[in-house]
């Protein structure tokens, strides 16, 4: 299978902060903000794998500023990595106020997504390579990652064993 560039997965989506999306404090909902993240996600998984696929884990997510009522929304992914049949996704959210111009950086995650065929059973994927100084950077902290995540399950199927 010929590998891929991080590039062929590039996503960015564009929302704004309606009040159905707000809190009483008018700042955004941290699930509204979760759902757009896996969605951006699945899609540039997708891209990548052309084919379905199924979130796995989100690795983290972090919210370092709100986002406010009004503000236009921007949500970007592409694959850092890529297993058999999985990919790691990082996303990054930011906010602009459409008044001032401002920009906020308000949210990084990683998600992981299995690629499924038509059985609805993992497929193999094409590997990923970063040509980039950033996509290698990228591509050997997903490498961290990834290995923390192996750790971490190994020890959940230890702890919920007992």
């Amino acid at each position: 299978m010929e590998s891929k560039h991080p590039k062929d997965s590039m996503v960015v989506m564009t929302e704004i902060v309606l009040p159905q999306h707000t809190n009483a404090l008018g700042t955004i909902f941290g699930g509204t903000v979760m759902s757009w993240i896996d969605i951006a996600g699945a899609i540039s998984a997708g891209k990548y794998a052309r084919c379905n696929v199924v979130t796995a884990s989100i690795d983290a997510l972090h919210f370092v500023a709100p986002i406010r009522l009004g503000h236009f929304v921007e949500i970007k992914a592409c694959v850092n990595a890529t297993g058999k049949t999985s990919m790691e996704v990082g996303v990054r959210v930011e906010s602009e106020n459409p008044i001032t111009g401002e920009r906020f950086h308000n949210v990084s995650s990683y998600l992981t997504f299995v690629a499924v065929g038509p059985d609805g059973k993992p497929r193999p994927i094409a590997p990923l390579a970063p040509e980039t100084e950033t996509e290698i950077r990228r591509n050997t902290a997903a490498g961290k990652r990834r290995a923390s995540r192996i750790a971490l399950a190994q020890e959940l199927k230890t702890d919920f064993g007992k």
